[in-house]
């Protein structure tokens, strides 16, 4: 028995690298597929929030002279690519898949609607929410958030390179301790960089619980949907 029903899984476009320094990697985004296929073949219905760091970040164009606004489009458009990538591997692996875009880009994706999002979800369709919310200022995290809300999926799901939530950084200190639960609360006390803080906020308050895990690690994703205690549980 799935534990959840409907979830939104969270990528970086980082992590779309695998170890390389820019760009895609075709072998990381297989394993991804491989893992989304697994937990939608059991009927879970899944949606995914993608980044677009991996190819370019806004604030950091406009640290190096882009406007603001034009450079959040920018990292926009990234999301785009890494989400028809990642659509490409879906396919290559046999799992139904949508992608729909926050600013209207037909025929490279369907213009996002809640309620056609929702239908598909209930049709046993993967979907890929790219574009961010279609909007500057805001990140992805936030896109996820708000999607997950949306939605009215069940949890989110923050897919890292890090096994859960530290009392700081593990690759630079070594005696950070992990927690395996921990309330928004409390989080934001420690000021823990789990998601940005609107991203945060949104979910604290819509009760949206989010698991922060390492979706590098073969089969954790279905392990979180089938309710083992894999990565960090922030709740209310």
């Amino acid at each position: 028995m799935m534990k959840y029903k409907r979830v939104l899984l969270k990528l970086s476009g980082e992590a779309l690298m695998g170890d390389k320094p820019y760009g895609l990697d075709v072998q990381r985004l297989t394993e991804y597929a491989e893992q989304v296929k697994a937990v939608a073949d059991l009927g879970v219905q899944t949606a995914i929030v993608i980044g677009g760091g991996n190819i370019f970040r806004g604030l950091k164009g406009a640290g190096e002279g882009y406007d603001r606004v034009k450079g959040d489009q920018m990292g926009m458009l990234a999301t785009v690519i890494n989400g028809l990538a990642l659509h490409s591997a879906l396919e290559r692996v046999g799992v139904n898949a949508k992608m729909m875009t926050a600013i209207r880009m037909e025929p490279v994706g369907e213009a996002y609607s809640q309620s056609r999002a929702v239908e598909e979800l209930t049709r046993g369709n993967v979907i890929i929410f790219t574009g961010g919310t279609g909007n500057p200022y805001f990140t992805t995290d936030t896109a996820a958030a708000l999607r997950a809300v949306e939605i009215k999926a069940d949890v989110l799901l923050k897919g890292t390179r890090v096994d859960g939530v530290y009392s700081a950084d593990p690759e630079k200190v070594k005696d950070a301790i992990r927690f395996d639960e921990i309330t928004f609360d409390l989080a934001y006390k420690k000021n823990l960089k789990i998601m940005d803080l609107t991203a945060f906020t949104l979910c604290r308050e819509n009760n949206l619980p989010i698991v922060v895990f390492d979706m590098n690690l073969q089969g954790n994703l279905l392990k979180i949907v089938r309710g083992e205690k894999i990565g960090t549980i922030v709740s209310n």
